[in-house]
């Protein structure tokens, strides 16, 4: 499965401290199709991108009014569109399809949310891609609601005491998601069953006192990314496990970027047994903008690209042999998909690009041109000219190099984790004390989830 961030039309706070854009868009877990909204004459349209064409293309499907703020779109594995159109605490959800010259609506229903602190937005979409679910936050409790793919309308499928934020799924079936819970003041992922009535189960809790949240997970390796304050008290770091694994979440020091928001978006699939070789692209937020990063758990390295012009910003997925695609608009290229192929995992061991970083481009070869991007549309902007981001990166991550931490392990103590040799790179980035490590956390083999991951 491809993991991909999804950033509603109009921004809101996940109760995490993230805030999503009005750039973003959705993408199915099969890459088949996008969606997102417009500007359009002033007010937003819904808009679908088909992406497993031999070029990418966009259908606009303007409904019968104006999009209210707070509207989202979510695309389907059937190429119809989930619309989530919120009304003075009453929450409608239709599917928008191409008729022609005109856009289809389907009603499905709505949910009442009477509770005026209450709060709903679309999740990630599920895999599968014939269903779609919704969080509701309220002042003390949340539900998980499944909004398309029922037989009657939206169904509620999980209550769970406390605040929810995040989502992400674990599997291939759509059944096991991860959310980040929020109780006596304190934030612990939890894993919802949404086929055994919503049971809940404890997944991540490296420290009585830390917060520990799940950013994404890949069902094919298990690979999983969380964010967590056990290492450094007070400030979260983005770390990586893997489920079912007896080895302690690990906080890479070359993820640790001063004056920098490193969020995971996207984790090549297809990569069975084999976490540590999982390409991973980071959004990487700064004083000169965005940009994007690519990271391995077996290297002790980020590779910064600048973003191609126009960039969804966070938005992205892997294919297996590691081309990552990053949606783009522009005036001039509307609907466009610039992509890069991932360097291989023996490259860079020694600190350098060992030569195999290269473009990908429309005609499936290698620019050899150390990673810069290309793009599949004509006339595209060229995305591998300079950028502050990525050199302001450098300067601020000591060039992306350095030690990995475990929580409550000294440092140094992780090489040669999960069987291989990771090879520091040239950085001399200072790692964690030992005094200042949070307590050996709970491996994530004894998390009760692992029983239900399929790999």
């Amino acid at each position: 499965m491809t993991a991909c961030a999804i950033e509603p039309a109009t921004g809101h706070d996940d109760g995490a401290g993230s805030r999503t854009g009005p750039t973003g868009c959705a993408i199915t877990a099969d890459r088949s199709y996008a969606a997102r909204l417009t500007p359009a004459d002033g007010s937003p349209v819904p808009e679908r991108w088909t992406l497993d064409g031999p070029e990418p293309y966009a259908v606009p499907l303007p409904g019968s009014r104006p999009e209210e703020p707070g509207t989202e779109v979510q695309p389907l594995s059937d190429g119809r569109v989930l619309i989530h159109r919120p009304v003075a605490g009453r929450h409608a959800f239709f599917l928008l399809y191409p008729t022609g010259p005109g856009t289809g609506e389907v009603p499905l229903g709505a949910v009442e949310c009477p509770d005026a602190g209450t709060r709903l937005w679309l999740l990630p979409p599920a895999p599968g891609g014939d269903r779609a679910y919704a969080l509701a936050v309220g002042p003390r409790s949340t539900t998980v609601w499944m909004v398309a793919g029922g037989a009657f309308g939206p169904e509620r499928v999980a209550d769970l005491p406390g605040r929810c934020s995040g989502g992400v799924w674990l599997d291939h079936a759509g059944r096991m998601l991860a959310l980040d819970r929020e109780t006596g003041g304190r934030t612990k992922a939890v894993v919802v069953d949404l086929e055994r009535d919503g049971e809940v189960s404890p997944l991540l809790q490296i420290a009585a006192g830390s917060d520990d949240r799940v950013l994404l997970a890949d069902p094919d390796s298990g690979l999983l990314l969380i964010s967590s304050d056990a290492p450094s008290p007070g400030t979260p770091r983005v770390g990586w496990g893997v489920l079912g694994s007896t080895l302690p979440v690990r906080f890479p020091e070359c993820l640790r970027m001063p004056g920098c928001v490193v969020t995971p978006f996207a984790i090549q699939p297809g990569q069975v047994l084999t976490p540590e070789g999982c390409a991973v692209a980071l959004r990487l937020d700064g004083p000169f903008g965005s940009w994007v990063g690519l990271w391995r758990p077996a290297e002790r390295q980020v590779r910064h690209l600048p973003a191609p012009e126009g960039w969804l910003t966070g938005t992205g997925w892997w294919t297996e042999d590691g081309v990552l695609g990053l949606p783009y608009a522009t005036r001039d290229v509307p609907c466009g998909v610039a992509r890069v192929r991932a360097p291989s995992p023996e490259a860079g061991r020694d600190g350098t690009d060992g030569g195999t970083t290269g473009a990908h481009d429309a005609n499936g070869g290698d620019g050899g041109n150390g990673g810069e991007v290309s793009d599949t549309a004509p006339g595209a902007p060229g995305a591998s000219g300079t950028s502050k981001g990525p050199r302001a990166a450098g300067a601020a991550a000591g060039q992306g190099t350095g030690t990995e931490t475990g929580a409550g392990v000294p440092s140094g103590a992780s090489s040669g984790a999960f069987g291989g040799t990771p090879g520091g790179g040239p950085g001399t980035s200072a790692s964690l004390p030992v005094a200042a490590c949070a307590p050996r956390p709970v491996p994530l083999q004894q998390a009760p989830l692992a029983r239900f991951v399929t790999k």
